[in-house]
């Protein structure tokens, strides 16, 4: 039995049903897609996404980056269940059923704000080879409003109720003043708040409400992309992964008792973070080229290994041996999903 107890986990962000399948060089090539990215669906994808469900073996998984976290997290905690919370906003249609029985089965204690004006997200993986391209479709994700959900008191309790809370990047094109209420209560009440820099369009183009959220950020994740993406628009003037994590540390903070960690992950190479005042690599498990399935939500899944020890107020070194363990079983597998149960000692 874990240390953590119901709802110690607070997630928020976009509920996405997601639809991968493989595709080939000519696909990626007529939607203008790069191998490895992940980007926003404009009007000349819609099309894309009829056309990958027309195409042979579609597989359909709830997704959306942070509800894949915190369903990770809770996989590895297994009991009790519902130790995680999640919101985030979903159509009135079958792919939001969907979502709401996979969040169920997942033991994943999820509140949507259902509306009717948008259909349920989705997000189309289309895989080549070791890569995936992600377009997401917002749809519905997009409409989450905090007046209509995050402020009302029974959903406020909940978030009342964490003692962790984790946001991707990606709710910060959606709904930044729920971020910052989350965000500021977390930093008030000396609790824990982690926030994804999730793809480098977020630096990119959102680069205002992700500053305006940073001070309260206590664990900074990303990749290496992501990172050094971060890292040329607040003008850092280096493309050390190591230098950045120290300057993103360094970035003002609101809550002086706590040091902000920065933990980026780098695929197969060193995971780089912040111990203190200095900057550590932690070696990821070996995994053998022709075990990878799907790299896809490996990142996700880093974050849910990581966010489960934290929960249960591990130290950082074994939060991120727990993060590398959830990743190395998710890119054998097609999607973010997972065995039964974890084999974690």
């Amino acid at each position: 039995m874990s240390s953590a107890s119901e709802n110690t986990l607070f997630g928020m962000g976009n509920p996405l049903l997601d639809i991968s399948a493989v595709v080939d060089k000519d696909f990626l090539d007529k939607y203008g897609l790069k191998p490895n990215d992940q980007i926003l669906a404009e009007n000349h994808h819609k099309a894309l996404f009829d056309e990958i469900v027309q195409r042979n073996k579609v597989e359909y998984h709830a997704g959306g980056s942070t509800q894949n976290s915190v369903k990770i997290a809770q996989w590895m905690i297994q009991n009790p269940h519902k130790v995680a919370t999640f919101f985030g906003c979903i159509g009135v249609d079958q792919f939001g059923q969907i979502l709401k029985q996979k969040a169920e089965e997942a033991h994943v204690d999820a509140h949507y704000y259902e509306q009717s004006q948008e259909p349920t997200g989705t997000c189309a993986a289309c895989i080549t080879g070791d890569n995936r391209s992600l377009v997401a479709n917002l749809a519905a994700a997009n409409c989450y409003k905090k007046e209509k959900h995050l402020d009302l008191d029974g959903n406020w309790e909940l978030v009342k109720k964490a003692k962790v809370y984790y946001i991707a990047g990606f709710f910060l094109t959606v709904s930044p003043e729920s971020i910052l209420k989350v965000a500021k209560h977390a930093s008030e009440n000396n609790k824990i708040f982690g926030l994804n820099l999730s793809a480098p369009f977020i630096s990119q183009f959102f680069k205002e409400p992700l500053m305006q959220v940073l001070p309260y950020v206590d664990i900074l994740f990303g990749n290496e992309t992501e990172a050094a993406t971060f890292a040329s628009v607040l003008g850092f003037g280096t493309e050390d992964i190591a230098e950045i994590a120290k300057k993103a540390q360094n970035l003002p903070k609101e809550n002086a008792k706590r040091q902000r960690i920065v933990v980026f992950t780098q695929g197969k190479d060193d995971t780089v973070a912040t111990v203190g005042d200095k900057v550590t690599m932690f070696p990821v498990l070996d995994i053998d080229q022709n075990d990878i399935v799907d790299t896809n939500g490996a990142g996700d899944a880093f974050v849910g290994g990581f966010l489960s020890a934290q929960v249960q107020e591990q130290p950082l070194e074994e939060c991120i041996r727990a993060g590398h363990y959830a990743a190395n079983v998710i890119i054998r597998r097609v999607g973010c999903t997972f065995p039964e149960k974890p084999n974690y000692q």
